[in-house]
């Protein structure tokens, strides 16, 4: 088994020290993006890639981005990266694993004075999760060139847009001044990404990571059903157009069709959902909820989504509602590089570490990255598969193996 000389130790304080930042009361983490919090992560986190030997800068999406040159900076950079911002009450590992792996990557690097030819690059994302403008994958999107305009002009709860939210986050971000921060195929050579699993099968199957072999693909939808308000103790029901009731006649039917083949890895979510005008005595005139359908088979996810349109359809047909159906965020399922996986595969082999190919049922990164570069990733182990809760653990020792792997597959292709 080959030594490796990353530090455990200092990968294990700065996972701390960023769980300190945005820090909830039940010792979760809110940072979302662009806000105070991520500020101050995102000093901090700048102030360890250049103890790593990295120059640090951002692009004109908000991605943090630190580089370290290689012989020939011509060559595309080798590029590990995730995200530090969080969803509302989430944990202190997802995401953060990615970016600080990175850092201890090149960390390691410079002090050994390994000599590279390629350029190689940690990137921390910008809004990955999604929890502030409600559409994800911000920063990797633009990247790529998937932003368009109006993505900019989102606004949060408190009615603030994107676009100003960028311009008043510092660091020469410019959102006039996206197109120049695209990237094209070529300009990259390889993306890798470490991550928790976010799910039980490591866990279940006693593995300390995983290969990710595909990520399955999300399509991010907002539903409006409109129905006539009235006083709730004075409109009988017979004649009542309740958009409420038809609301959860749809949801349950998502649910349905979700579950409809126990072999497939479809999943269906509603996570938000709001009443307007919003009272107990009320009959609500409208109702708003959000809808999260993932799949790795995009063709089986369509299909999904098509039947609940027409479950939406049928519902306000028959209750006398309208609806609106509109699509925020619609990821093809991606497939990692067969290369880098052959690759992650025969290094975990000379580590003496076991680790599975599995699939990914969570968005990440990775999956845009995937249009413009070969992409490879990670999956960390993590305590009963909890996510996106102040719950989420990821022990030091799994992290540490994760990162190890990527280490010495990194050093094969820079």
């Amino acid at each position: 088994m080959k030594t490796v000389t990353i530090s455990k130790e200092r990968l294990k304080l700065h996972i701390e020290q960023l769980g300190e930042i945005g820090k909830t009361a039940d010792s979760g983490v809110q940072r979302l993006a662009l806000s105070k919090e991520d500020l101050e992560a995102t000093i901090l986190v700048s102030e360890w890639m250049i103890e790593a030997g990295l120059t640090v800068r951002h692009d004109h999406f908000g991605n943090l981005i630190g580089r370290k040159e290689g012989q020939n900076p011509c060559l595309p950079p080798v590029v590990i990266g995730s995200h530090i911002d969080s969803v509302r009450n989430g944990g202190k590992f997802d995401g953060v694993i990615g970016v600080l792996a990175g850092i201890e990557i090149v960390h390691t690097l410079s002090e050994q004075n390994i000599v590279h030819n390629h350029p190689i690059e940690v990137v921390a994302f910008c809004e990955e999760e999604g929890s502030r403008f409600n559409d994800g994958l911000f920063g990797s999107r633009g990247m790529v060139g998937k932003v368009k305009y109006q993505d900019l002009q989102i606004v949060d709860d408190n009615q603030v847009t994107r676009y100003d939210a960028l311009k008043n986050f510092g660091f020469g971000i410019n959102p006039d001044l996206i197109e120049q921060s695209v990237r094209n195929k070529g300009e990259i050579k390889q993306y890798y990404e470490l991550h928790i699993e976010q799910g039980p099968f490591l866990e279940n199957k006693n593995y300390p990571i995983g290969i990710v072999s595909g990520i399955a693909g999300p399509s991010w939808c907002k539903v409006r059903i409109i129905g006539e308000a009235g006083h709730a103790g004075t409109v009988p029901m017979s004649l009542r157009r309740d958009p409420m009731v038809g609301t959860a006649e749809i949801i349950q039917e998502v649910e349905k069709l979700c579950m409809n083949d126990p072999e497939a890895p479809t999943v269906g979510t509603v996570g938000i959902i709001s009443a307007f005008p919003g009272g107990t005595n009320i009959i609500p005139e409208s109702i708003e909820f959000s809808l999260d359908i993932r799949d790795i088979d995009l063709e089986r996810r369509n299909h999904v989504i098509r039947k609940i349109e027409e479950k939406i359809i049928q519902v306000c047909r028959t209750r006398g509602l309208e609806y609106e159906f509109e699509k925020n965020m619609d990821a093809v399922p991606v497939k990692c590089s067969e290369s880098l996986i052959q690759s992650l595969k025969e290094t975990s082999m000379e580590l003496g570490i076991e680790a599975p190919e599995m699939v990914s049922g969570a968005g990440h990164d990775a999956m845009f990255l995937a249009e413009i570069a070969e992409i490879g990733m990670v999956f960390v182990r993590c305590r009963n598969g909890i996510s996106h809760n102040p719950k989420e653990w990821a022990e030091i020792d799994d992290i540490f193996t994760g990162t190890k792997l990527l280490y010495e597959t990194v050093l094969k292709h820079i």
